[in-house]
């Protein structure tokens, strides 16, 4: 009995030791491509955060979320009850001080000058005959002083109405025009309550309700273009001097399951972020799925080169990226080059007959 237990433990001892033999590759003739990784969102062309520039209490609403709307398109009103009666009655000042309606003073204005215009001229012509007459010592020099006395108050007097006539011209001028323009500037803080898209394209979200307060620190809509995406990346501070607008950039999503886009590279940030030491990538597609939505979230690689036919081994058969152990036990130091996610090229140290195992 003894002896039959032995013979089992050795059978499954062999049976044990034949299923962790290690299982060993060959390098392969193949394509690879180097590529920095990079992970994304995805953003809607001229896709913004609307604020207003009043603070107030919503009034309205005009739009729902996933509605189309152009430039200009209304969003929502903020209550302005006291801004519209500050624009009534800019309209009512403006009315009383328009041109139109002061035509009688001016009426009046011109009388009294053209009255004055033509006492002075009597007046004068009674001060040359008297000078005249007072010159051949005819008449008296007290009708001479009363006829020059008379003619110098209707000079003043005439002076004095064409003058006050050309002040009243321009208050008039000066009074309807500002009024006009308080007009303006009160019907232009009363469309300030109203907020208006900036683009063409469609409301994706809509942050507040009616009936809740806002400011202009408070963002209330969000709205771009569903008609062109960009794919935004964050790229590390090592990686961005291989990166070069024009290059090539497969993206994948988790809801595409098994599926690569493309992409390109059109720009590249001039600063870094120096809370999470990266660059901003931006690229647009060239192959992009049928449907999108912004701030979904997705993975890259950032194409640098590429090389076709070359040696290439599986990057987890390789201990500190250059070593190597041969299917005898044996380990060998070997010489890369293209490297991707999963793949390296071999430059040297290995044929395509030799049998290489998984490092321990």
């Amino acid at each position: 009995m003894k002896s039959n237990m032995t013979l089992i433990f050795v059978g499954l001892w062999l049976l044990m030791a034949c299923s962790k033999k290690e299982e060993s590759i060959s390098p392969t003739k193949g394509n690879i491509t180097e590529s920095i990784y990079a992970s994304g969102t995805i953003k809607s062309a001229d896709q913004y955060q609307a604020f207003v520039s009043i603070s107030g209490i919503i009034e309205e609403i005009y739009v729902h979320e996933g509605q189309e709307v152009n430039v200009g398109t209304p969003l929502l009103r903020i209550s302005n009850e006291t801004q519209q009666y500050n624009l009534e009655n800019a309209k009512l000042t403006a009315n009383f001080n328009d041109q139109a309606n002061n035509q009688g003073k001016l009426v009046e204005a011109e009388a009294i000058a053209q009255t004055s215009k033509a006492k002075l001229k009597l007046d004068s012509s009674l001060y040359a005959r008297q000078k005249a007459l007072w010159a051949q010592q005819i008449g008296t020099r007290v009708a001479y002083e009363q006829a020059e006395l008379n003619f110098q108050s209707s000079r003043a007097n005439y002076i004095s109405a064409q003058q006050r006539l050309t002040d009243l011209r321009r208050q008039i001028n000066f009074n309807s025009a500002q009024t006009k323009k308080n007009v303006q500037i009160s019907a232009r803080q009363t469309a300030d309550f109203i907020l208006k898209s900036q683009v063409k394209g469609t409301v994706f979200n809509l942050l507040k309700e009616k009936g809740e307060l806002v400011s202009p620190q408070t963002p209330i809509a969000v709205v771009g273009n569903t008609q062109n995406f960009i794919l935004e990346m964050q790229v590390d501070e090592n990686d961005i001097f291989q990166v070069q607008l024009g290059q090539k950039v497969a993206v994948t999503f988790d809801a595409y399951k098994n599926k690569v886009f493309e992409a390109q590279v059109n720009k590249i940030a001039s600063i870094m972020n120096e809370r999470n030491k990266t660059f901003l990538v931006e690229a647009s597609f060239t192959k992009a799925p049928e449907k999108l939505y912004p701030n979904v979230t997705f993975e890259a690689n950032i194409m640098l080169r590429t090389k076709q036919n070359a040696l290439i081994l599986p990057r987890n058969y390789l201990k500190n990226d250059s070593i190597i152990t041969l299917a005898d036990g044996t380990t060998r130091i070997v010489k890369v080059g293209l490297t991707d996610f999963q793949k390296v090229e071999i430059l040297s140290g290995l044929s395509s007959q030799d049998q290489v195992i998984k490092p321990k």
